[in-house]
């Protein structure tokens, strides 16, 4: 019997889950097919992190904004500055001056975990081509993790053939 492609995304799919990551099909993901983040997701989690420091509604669309901006130009200029906002934070600039500035993590690292998190599978994206990735990890409505299976059994592919893939999908 043969391992499929789709075999083993279903099963890394199932994988994940039983470790409590929710999936989600790609094509109920409320979003323009040219966007890759959940921007709802992001919201959603700066609103509900921020909240006590008062964070508004302005800010929170500077922050998606900001990433959004990112040039898909210098792919990998654009992934070095998007990775150093996820790992290290970053200052944002209050709206109301008089306030302090807020030190913005996108990823909460505290144990309380208060990350929303989704596997999202079959997820269509329109670029410079149509790209359909096998599996996305998202956290809080960022695209960290993108999974591109290839079969073992079939000797046509190869690892280069995921990485052209993976590359003209984020650029």
């Amino acid at each position: 019997m043969k391992f499929t492609e789709a075999q083993l995304e279903v099963a890394i799919i199932e994988l994940l889950g039983v470790q409590g990551y929710p999936h989600v099909l790609g094509d109920v993901i409320q979003r323009g097919p040219e966007e890759v983040l959940i921007k709802d997701d992001l919201r959603l989690f700066l609103q509900g992190r921020y909240a006590a420091e008062g964070i508004t509604e302005g800010e929170i669309e500077f922050i998606v904004n900001k990433i959004e901006r990112l040039p898909a130009s210098d792919l990998y200029g654009s992934n070095k500055a998007f990775m150093k906002m996820v790992s290290n934070g970053y200052i944002l600039q209050r709206e109301d001056r008089t306030q302090k500035d807020l030190f913005v993590h996108l990823v909460d690292y505290s144990p309380a975990d208060l990350n929303i998190y989704k596997i999202v599978n079959q997820l269509e994206i329109v670029g410079f081509e149509k790209r359909i990735p096998d599996v996305i990890l998202y956290i809080n409505g960022l695209p960290l993790v993108v999974f591109e299976f290839k079969s073992a059994i079939r000797e046509g592919a190869t690892v280069h053939d995921a990485y052209v893939q993976l590359t003209t999908l984020l650029s």
